[in-house]
């Protein structure tokens, strides 16, 4: 029954997400809000809800003395690896992959050096509530950056039917249903390492962590779709970002963390190592095509094995 409710929150944290974007997508082009800010803000947090949410309970889980760091770092983790192995594998099979050297160089070393920093908070195995603040920060510093070295188009886009009371509706649903849905993710993750002796880290990054990856790998697919690669790359990197600092800063904050040694000899390097491959097939291969595609899927499906028969 557990294993039942395990999908139904991940498929719930799913389904909320799209509603929320989609109800902010409609309410933000009404009030004729600017493109740059709609992908910035809505399609890179709004993607990445499910992460942020199950961060948020597990840290409130934390404040009851119900310690859930392991659901917090490998949700984080889990997420981070299949959207950089999975996601962009399964597109770069799909379609032609292609992103200026200057996007890679500057994105990619700070998607590199959210990792490191991470690493760093993370190595006497916990992150405390200063540390949570930190991540934070970094990761609200990068935004501003972001914002002000970005060229925002003068014009604002048309205005789109919709964004009215059923917008808004559609949003508040989509956030009840994350919240809701979060609560039960966290709740069978812990039931099910408790009654079948599973890690609960290991449940979170292989299963919560691809699961919460679908919005990503819906909004990538179809930037394909729409001849909008550097779309669908750039959604994958500002995504990790988000999910490298953020989710675990939230709930250290709420709660600190505590930080298995796995994730720090295995987890966190092999991401960092994975991210490197797949930034040096941009500059070196000028871009992901079915081949380069194939190797990633295969670096994704080896972390998947390794991490199997580490239990």
């Amino acid at each position: 029954m557990e294993f039942l409710y395990l999908i139904a929150g991940v498929a719930g944290l799913w389904l909320g997400t799209e509603l929320t974007i989609g109800g902010a997508l409609a309410i933000a082009k009404r009030h004729r809000l600017s493109e740059f800010f709609v992908g910035l803000v809505i399609l890179s947090i709004g993607s990445d809800l499910p992460e942020l949410a199950v961060a948020a309970d597990a840290g409130l889980k934390g404040l009851m003395g119900r310690d859930a760091s392991a659901v917090v770092v490998g949700t984080s983790l889990g997420s981070v690896v299949a959207q950089i192995g999975f996601v962009l594998g399964v597109v770069g099979v799909i379609s032609t992959l292609t992103l200026g050297r200057g996007y890679v160089y500057r994105h990619g070393a700070a998607l590199l050096g959210a990792t490191v920093f991470l690493y760093w908070v993370a190595f006497d195995g916990h992150v405390s509530r200063i540390e949570g603040a930190l991540l934070i920060a970094v990761y609200a510093g990068y935004v501003m950056a972001l914002m002000n070295g970005a060229n925002v188009p003068d014009e604002e886009p048309r205005p789109l039917s919709g964004g009215g009371l059923s917008s808004w509706l559609v949003l508040i649903a989509g956030l009840a249903v994350v919240i809701i849905s979060s609560e039960v993710t966290v709740n069978s993750v812990v039931e099910i390492a408790h009654v079948f002796q599973i890690s609960e880290s290991l449940i979170s990054v292989l299963i919560i962590g691809i699961g919460t990856s679908l919005p990503e790998l819906s909004i990538s697919v179809s930037a394909i779709l729409k001849k909008r690669a550097e779309l669908s790359v750039g959604n994958v990197i500002g995504s990790n970002i988000l999910d490298t600092l953020l989710p675990i800063g939230l709930a250290a904050v709420l709660s600190e963390v505590a930080v298995e040694a796995e994730f720090l000899s295995f987890d966190i390097p092999y991401i960092f190592v994975l991210t490197v491959v797949v930034l040096g097939l941009f500059v070196v291969r000028r871009g992901i095509r079915r081949p380069q595609g194939l190797v990633i899927l295969a670096m994704y499906a080896g972390y998947v094995v390794l991490k199997l028969l580490q239990y």
